[in-house]
């Protein structure tokens, strides 16, 4: 992809994040001032740790970082990422009791990429959450996967996969349903 194309593509998304970000509303503690999260990209070594909300709204600097980190490594394609599923992934970080950062394994997916996963593994779902940016796959160290697993579950907060052998839990900000 050239430069130009995806500078106006990343444009065009942080424009677009306040109205993202308040399509629907907040799902973590009522109390917290602000909420932040710790990510670091299994794939690209990058990291981010950014308030992404702030006095009773989102802000569009943390969702913009989170979205450029969770962007599809492959094709450097960026899309918004669902404010619903940051606020599963701060809300399960809490529930489990740490601060280390989440490393993920995949967050957003172009088509294409999932069409080429779909073609290596059809357990890759054909209409994937990953490819509207509201869908992760991650772990914690230092918790057992065990552990994030049965946390997130009793979140209710979206769907949940389970991947003890490749070591990570799959968070969607979809309908509740687990496997």
């Amino acid at each position: 992809m050239a430069d130009a194309a995806t500078r106006r593509q990343f444009l065009a998304f942080s424009l677009g994040a306040t109205t993202a970000a308040l399509a629907r509303p907040s799902i973590g503690s009522a109390h917290a001032k602000e909420r932040s999260i710790a990510l670091y990209n299994a794939h690209t070594s990058e990291s981010v740790k950014t308030v992404y909300w702030a006095n009773g709204e989102y802000v569009d600097d943390g969702l913009v970082e989170i979205s450029r980190l969770l962007r599809d490594y492959r094709t450097e394609d960026v899309i918004p990422i669902d404010p619903h599923l940051i606020d599963t992934l701060y809300r399960l970080r809490r529930k489990v009791g740490t601060r280390r950062p989440y490393h993920v394994v995949s967050g957003y997916r172009s088509p294409i990429t999932n069409a080429i996963l779909r073609k290596g593994d059809r357990r890759v779902a054909k209409n994937s959450y990953h490819m509207r940016g509201m869908a992760v796959d991650a772990y914690l160290p230092k918790v057992e996967l065990k552990t994030l697993h049965r946390a997130a579950l009793s979140l209710r907060a979206g769907g949940v996969g389970y991947y003890p052998k490749t070591g990570f839990v799959h968070l969607d900000s979809g309908r509740v349903r687990s496997w």
